[in-house]
């Protein structure tokens, strides 16, 4: 028998608030993507840019000439975190979002394709000068879990259907 008293997990089921302040973070245009090298197995980690795709799910748009291109797609599993620190205060308070996935590159021939590149042009105008370069391919993020840290002793546990 242990001396310790039970702990309960501090991590509770998403509510509505939680919910509300996930989607929020979902909306940001970039991310922290950790993959892990193919090769070596050693994990990295790239700024990417994101978007939540209302008919896609969760989207970037990779350089063959990224390192994370060949990772994701040799080995999809990946994990990403999402959130802003605010200009005052411990880092640590501010709200973020950290969500597995597994990566899966959209097919040139996906009949998606055409909405899917129209739709990110709409929230990433700029990307226009090289969107349709050989090397740059899309890649789907379809989450597997998620915990979002509201901030202090304010964390949830989501489910691939909250996101």
């Amino acid at each position: 028998m242990s001396d310790h008293p039970t702990r309960t997990d501090p991590v509770q089921p998403a509510d509505a608030e939680a919910l509300r302040l996930a989607r929020d973070l979902l909306s940001l245009a970039h991310a922290a993507l950790a993959w892990t090298d193919p090769d070596t197995g050693t994990p990295g980690i790239s700024r990417i840019a994101f978007a939540r795709d209302p008919e896609a799910g969760m989207l970037t748009l990779v350089s063959g000439l990224a390192p994370h291109f060949r990772a994701l797609r040799d080995r999809p599993d990946c994990a990403l975190m999402l959130g802003e620190v605010g200009p005052k205060g411990d880092p640590l308070t501010h709200p973020r979002l950290m969500i597995r996935a597994r990566a899966a590159c959209v097919a040139p021939d996906d009949p998606a394709l055409p909405a899917i590149r129209a739709r990110w042009l709409d929230r990433n105008p700029k990307a226009r000068a090289y969107i349709d370069l050989p090397d740059f391919a899309f890649f789907r993020l379809t989450p597997v879990s998620a915990l979002l840290n509201g901030g202090f002793a304010r964390a949830f546990r989501l489910a691939p259907e909250d996101l």
